[in-house]
């Protein structure tokens, strides 16, 4: 992938790996459009960095996807590289009884929407990369968050066939798989402890130049090359 010189769509790029993303691709001197549910956030990135482009919307709305699309092809028809970070991570219970309505969110939010734009974005006659953020945990499940686990091992699956099959398109696509981080996903306070964003956007943009396109780091990058007995072990370390 180049790494500058490109019009670059982030979703969910005004927190956590997604401002991270956002913040080293303008470094790298791209033009980067970022999307989300809440306007006060996307504001508090376009005053800090003026050259960001802001868009809100839900990705959880099939109108508000059709409707982001609809707006790139009309003001930003060069975007060359679509980014889907944008996700949600739940703690819970299958016992819970709310586990189903929860699940379904996770659902539309970490699949369906994702699947979604790149089937709409595919289209764009400029786009030549997208890049899907998964996870270490689509490799070794943790049972706290069982969907969240799931819905990334489901996006892993899925990132590898179209792979393949957006190759005759000439469009690149790039897994980026990180570990825990030290953001708000799943809850302030869950994650304090882990690695900062700041050294995971570096290690994998050693791994980009290189033009790698599976980009991952720490946990992730142990588990992405594990053996069967790895991951057995690595589930039973986090699910005693």
């Amino acid at each position: 992938m180049q790494l500058s010189n490109n019009k670059i769509l982030i979703t969910g790029g005004a927190s956590g790996i997604g401002l991270g993303l956002t913040e080293r691709f303008i470094q790298e001197g791209n033009t980067v459009i970022i999307c989300g549910r809440r306007e006060t956030a996307l504001k508090e990135v376009s005053d800090k960095h003026p050259a960001v482009i802001t868009y809100v919307c839900d990705l959880a709305v099939e109108a508000d996807r059709l409707a982001l699309h609809e707006w790139i092809a009309k003001e930003h028809s060069d975007l060359n590289v679509l980014v889907n970070n944008a996700g949600i991570q739940q703690w819970m219970d299958l016992s819970s009884a709310d586990f189903f309505e929860r699940a379904k969110n996770e659902l539309v939010t970490n699949i369906e929407a994702p699947l979604h734009l790149m089937s709409l974005f595919q289209n764009l006659k400029s786009l030549k990369t997208i890049m899907n953020v998964t996870s270490g945990l689509a490799f070794a499940p943790l049972t706290k968050v069982p969907v969240y686990s799931a819905t990334k091992a489901f996006f892993h699956s899925f990132t590898l066939s179209a792979r393949y099959l957006l190759k005759i398109k000439g469009i690149e696509v790039i897994e980026i798989i990180p570990p825990a981080l030290n953001t708000d996903l799943g809850g302030k306070g869950l994650h304090d402890s882990a690695p900062p964003v700041s050294e995971f956007i570096a290690a994998i943009f050693e791994q980009l130049k290189d033009g790698q396109t599976e980009v991952s780091y720490g946990f992730s990058d142990a588990m992405r090359k594990a053996s069967a007995d790895d991951i057995k072990a690595a589930f039973n370390r986090m699910n005693p």
